[in-house]
């Protein structure tokens, strides 16, 4: 056998050699006569030999892709079929799936009583961990489906389609923030006049009453700097960097403001505590874990409003 012929048939059996015995006898003829007719086409062009054989195996390309296209086998990890699907999914755990393991790990690890090192630690490396593991199962999932064909019964519809808008913040959310920061002012006049938690006599403010008449007056503030902030990114009809570095700043001002009178025990009203908790047998421990989930809340709330007006900056951004 001559070297045109050596390279031929080892063409055709590199690529057939992952194929059905039923379907090889078939693609094997179709490729000969097909791999025939071009060689012949180059040699009446003046072409030798060997030459026409080499630049039609070169044209014909890989043979394991050749064979994937006779098989109907993808060559892809994720197709378009399921792409738009997995990479939607696969954004919203990576929001969600990390942050909550790291606020549950570090969690977990105030209660213990774990050194600083340590909470800081454990808890990044469950982030990390929950990062590698959303990426692989989200992705072998859609794998799966991908070489099964199943249907993942998500459909694209035109009610799905977006309301057309010039900026990444409406009117309804300026509304919004108005009305829960008025809320909240009212909640705390409330608490300080009226009472939220019954007692069967006077009623027993939540708040610490020592916080009248400067602490109060401070978180009013802080209040009022977050509906002033509403309105400005309703005026300016988006979210901007200094409107994001402003908004940062009201919430470390705060989260570290509460943090400071929880710790010092200035936040919550000592008779509160002692009628709800202490004389109904609650133990110090107790009273101590119930401090570290209050102290995060604390934390976490404004980190979320950090974390959330930074993406919609640079939402507003890319429009």
């Amino acid at each position: 056998m001559n070297t045109t012929a050596t390279l031929t048939e080892r063409y055709i059996s590199a690529t057939i050699r992952s194929l059905t015995p039923e379907v090889q006898g078939d693609v094997r003829a179709e490729l000969e006569a097909s791999i025939a007719d071009a060689i012949d086409a180059r040699l009446e062009q003046g072409e030798a030999p060997e030459d026409a054989e080499r630049a039609v195996l070169t044209e014909l390309g890989d043979p394991g892709i050749l064979a994937a296209g006779y098989a109907d086998r993808p060559l892809h990890l994720i197709g378009p079929k399921y792409y738009l699907v997995w990479w939607r999914l696969l954004k919203l755990l990576l929001i969600i799936v990390p942050v909550c393991a790291f606020g549950g790990v570090m969690l977990g690890q105030l209660i213990d009583g774990a050194p600083t090192g340590e909470i800081i630690g454990t808890s990044v490396v469950a982030a990390l961990g929950s990062i590698v593991h959303v990426g692989f199962w989200v992705t072998l999932v859609f794998f799966i489906l991908e070489r099964t064909g199943a249907d993942t019964g998500v459909k694209w519809n035109v009610d799905q389609l977006p309301e057309p808008t010039q900026n990444g913040a409406g009117r309804a959310d300026a509304i919004a923030s108005l009305i829960f920061l008025v809320l909240g002012v009212g909640a705390v006049l409330w608490d300080a006049f009226i009472g939220f938690f019954p007692t069967g006599g006077e009623p027993i403010a939540i708040l610490n009453p020592t916080l009248w008449p400067w602490g109060i007056t401070f978180l009013f503030v802080l209040f009022a700097a977050e509906a002033v902030l509403a309105v400005v990114v309703y005026a300016k009809r988006r979210w901007t960097i200094g409107i994001a570095v402003a908004n940062t700043l009201l919430a470390v001002v705060f989260a570290a403001w509460s943090l400071a009178l929880l710790l010092q025990g200035a936040l919550i009203n000592p008779e509160f505590l002692s009628f709800v908790f202490t004389d109904n047998g609650v133990t110090d421990e107790t009273m101590r874990i119930l401090t570290v989930i209050a102290g995060f809340c604390l934390v976490a709330f404004p980190i979320w409003d950090i974390v959330d007006g930074w993406i919609k900056t640079a939402r507003a951004r890319r429009i």
